[in-house]
């Protein structure tokens, strides 16, 4: 396939990513290094969960993603898809439900990073941590430096998640070779037991850390909302999917097993366990810096990952402005640069308002983290979707694309792995909808996380029939 510009929409595009460029985006998007600690919470028993997570879940998501996508690789991705599938409404409800949950969780992000580099300067930085002025400050400088450094061109800033995508694995490497160091030094401060490795199923905490893990390996679909911005793309996204997918499935479960050995699951802490896992290992082989290099690499990581689904989100308003469903001007494309320049503006815009509500006041920090449980409903709608689309695509499909790489099984694959997929992401979303446990009003905690997932589609479907209604 030609690597010249694309012509979408009378807007030109430019193929830049190959399928490195792929493998380091899925890595940056999928592979979040916090997820070890959250699952090593649940002791030796998540490794088994991890298993669950990628039988029910990502290896569905996987082979959806690849057969869709090789049907029509074109930019938009999951919104496209759908779109083919059920029509244009429902394709706009999952195009707008994709962006605008996206928007909500770069925030928590961004204080994340903030956070982390504030331990690279020690007690003298870490009096920083509340100051919004700080948390502000910093995360509008980097989020800003984010737009300016994609909008000048892919070529340019897919090398931000590159970059994340190699810190990740050098944390990862880094974890696993002192850790089995310090294992042969020290023993493992954790049992892997029979018993310990087996999940409570009759516990609540163990569905919703299930839930949580499907979670982590959610984003392969991310890449394909490029599809005109990929150098063959049929064949680039499949190669990448399955090299990136090896390499999450090892850190995730390998990476999880190294917390585990360093520190006793009861001591693990959700935010901090990598950085207190390796500073326990520095200790034990006598390697005092390792916790710093750690945290270095780790906030190198999490900027990857924010630039990877920053830039790759962006391509859905952008295909959804083409359509005319949103504002036309987000369907253009910088003359000289050849991205989405408006789109990519547009987010930027509306990161920075959240930013600042967010570190304002404690009560706009409460309503915002009703705003949070709502990004996970809002965000598992488009796979509900995308699962569906699977056997009804599979379905429409006339002629016999040898080039379409379908999932296995005959007719009945599509059935069986979208309906995986399906049940596991229903599974979440209901999960999401259930008050945390002392919750004093359950009630009311259920309708504002739904009735507000509720009145944000109702807000896009404005939108959408206003737009639709209206002239060219």
């Amino acid at each position: 396939m030609s690597d010249k510009p694309v012509d979408n929409g009378g807007q030109q595009l430019h193929r830049t990513l190959g399928v490195m460029d792929l493998v380091f985006l899925n890595v940056a998007a999928i592979i979040g290094l916090r997820w070890l600690s959250t699952a090593a919470q649940m002791g030796p028993s998540s490794l088994i969960l991890w298993v669950l997570a990628v039988l029910v879940f990502f290896i569905p998501s996987g082979l959806t993603v690849m057969e869709l996508s090789s049907r029509d690789p074109g930019e938009g991705g999951v919104y496209l898809w759908s779109k083919k599938a059920f029509g244009e409404m429902h394709g706009f409800i999952v195009g707008w439900a994709y962006w605008i949950n996206n928007v909500f969780y770069y925030p928590t992000l961004l204080l994340f990073i903030a956070g982390a580099v504030l331990y690279l300067g020690g007690d003298s930085w870490l009096g920083l941590v509340d100051s919004p002025l700080y948390n502000a400050a910093f995360s509008l400088t980097l989020v800003w430096a984010l737009v300016a450094i994609n909008i000048v061109g892919l070529e340019r800033g897919k090398w931000v998640q590159n970059i994340g995508a190699i810190s990740t694995m050098l944390v990862f490497i880094i974890l696993i070779v002192t850790g089995i160091w310090a294992w042969a030094a020290n023993g493992s401060q954790t049992e892997f037991t029979g018993q310990a490795m087996m999940p409570d199923w009759k516990s609540f905490s163990t569905l919703t850390f299930f839930a949580t893990m499907t979670f982590a390996f959610a984003g392969l679909e991310l890449a394909p909302a490029m599809g005109d911005e990929i150098k063959d793309p049929k064949r680039s996204i499949k190669r990448a999917m399955l090299l990136a997918g090896v390499i999450g499935v090892i850190i995730y479960m390998l990476g999880t097993s190294m917390l585990l050995v360093a520190v006793p699951a009861g001591q693990i802490d959700v935010v901090t366990g990598l950085p207190q896992a390796l500073a326990a290992i520095g200790e034990a082989i006598a390697l005092p810096g390792l916790a710093l290099i750690a945290v270095f690499l780790v906030a190198l990581s999490s900027t990857g990952g924010l630039n990877a689904w920053f830039t790759g989100v962006a391509r859905v308003p952008y295909v959804i402005g083409i359509d005319r469903y949103l504002p036309k001007a987000l369907g253009r494309t910088h003359p000289k640069w050849g991205t989405p320049h408006i789109a990519l503006l547009s987010q930027g815009v509306m990161v920075t308002v959240l930013l600042l509500a967010a570190v304002a006041g404690s009560t706009v920090e409460e309503a915002y983290i009703i705003l949070l449980d709502m990004c996970i409903v809002l965000y598992f709608i488009p796979f509900l979707y995308m699962f569906a689309a699977l056997p009804v695509l599979r379905a429409k499909a006339h002629a016999d694309d040898e080039s379409v790489s379908r999932v296995p099984f005959g007719r009945i694959g599509p059935w069986l792995f979208g309906g995986l997929g399906f049940a596991a992401t229903l599974l979440s979303v209901v999960l999401a909808l259930i008050p945390p446990a002392g919750s004093e009003n359950p009630g009311l905690f259920v309708l504002k996380v739904g009735g507000g997932c509720l009145a944000f589609i109702i807000a896009g479907l404005v939108f959408y029939v206003r737009n639709r209604n209206s002239p060219e």
